[in-house]
């Protein structure tokens, strides 16, 4: 029997890490081996109940999640367990759907949709090209999507938690979130990036919206309730919205924001595509030979 067992919510997941030296991979509820279990890869998308049964593993030593967001299991994971994300797994695809809805709405895309069937021309619209760029929370992810950003030919800015001492290679200097009032002015487009915590909880608001020019987009593929969702809804005509994540989520059906002007909204959508597969095996077999060998995990939240 192999040294460790770890439990993966899929056969597939099972499947695309392959055998791990020293592993003994189990699928889905692990029966009368439940005491042996000592890494539980988490289902995936992360739901608040989707680690409700740790107690289950009374020698668990690791979850691991196959999202980068973390907030909605803080406070389950039991004291000794140690918590990682998958920081990086979503990088490629959350910057595509972001590079997506950015075009989408500039370009008039939704208004296109909507008048199938009749050829409507449209105004001048605002090319990517040329704009500025506002990544509200310059990680990994809000770095995949300056490369896109730059490649289009937009002039991007990066704010992260702080102002970072040394300049970015791809973004110049990083601005910390302190410094935002004085960014907003002149932006086209805020993408949205964020994790939720207290910190950023509803960071987008009246204020922060206000301080945009007329026309200008607002994307957010971080989290819903970075964004006041009460504010979006009392900006939304004079500035355009592109939402892959909203507040409340799932956004129900008659909800204003669906009916509101320029609102774009997509069904939280950004890491579910072939993009994750490959990425979540290879830090799910890299965590587990880690552990094995007793070395540090990669993405340690808690």
């Amino acid at each position: 029997m192999a040294g460790i067992v770890a439990v993966l919510p899929t056969e597939e997941l099972r499947e695309d890490v392959g055998p791990v030296d020293g592993v003994d991979v189990l699928v889905g509820d692990p029966g009368d081996r439940a005491a042996e279990v000592e890494v539980l890869v988490a289902d995936y998308p992360t739901s608040p109940g989707g680690v409700d049964d740790v107690a289950r593993f009374p020698n668990l030593r690791v979850v691991q999640l196959q999202s980068a967001g973390y907030d909605a299991v803080l406070g389950r994971i039991p004291d000794g367990v140690t918590l990682a994300n998958a920081t990086g797994v979503h990088d490629d695809a959350t910057a595509e759907l972001a590079l997506g809805l950015t075009i989408s709405a500039l370009r008039g895309i939704p208004e296109a949709v909507r008048a199938h069937g009749t050829w409507t021309p449209m105004p001048v619209r605002r090319s990517l090209a040329d704009s500025r760029v506002l990544i509200l929370g310059y990680g990994s992810i809000g770095r995949a999507i300056a490369e896109r950003m730059v490649a289009a030919k937009a002039v991007v800015t990066g704010v992260a938690s702080r102002r970072r001492e040394q300049p970015d290679d791809l973004v110049g200097q990083v601005h910390g979130i302190d410094e935002i009032a004085a960014l907003l002015p002149g932006t086209h487009v805020v993408v949205n990036v964020l994790p939720h915590n207290r910190a950023t909880q509803a960071l987008v608001d009246d204020a922060f919206l206000s301080g945009l020019d007329d026309g200008a987009l607002v994307v957010n593929v971080g989290r819903g309730p970075t964004v006041d969702t009460d504010a979006v809804l009392a900006h939304a005509g004079r500035l355009r919205f592109a939402l892959d994540v909203t507040d409340p989520e799932p956004l129900p059906d008659g909800h204003p924001l669906w009916q509101s002007p320029d609102v774009l909204i997509t069904p939280h959508m950004a890491g579910g595509t072939t993009a994750m597969p490959p990425r979540i095996a290879a830090l799910v077999r890299d965590q587990l030979q880690r552990h094995v060998a007793g070395e540090p995990l990669r993405n340690v939240v808690t």
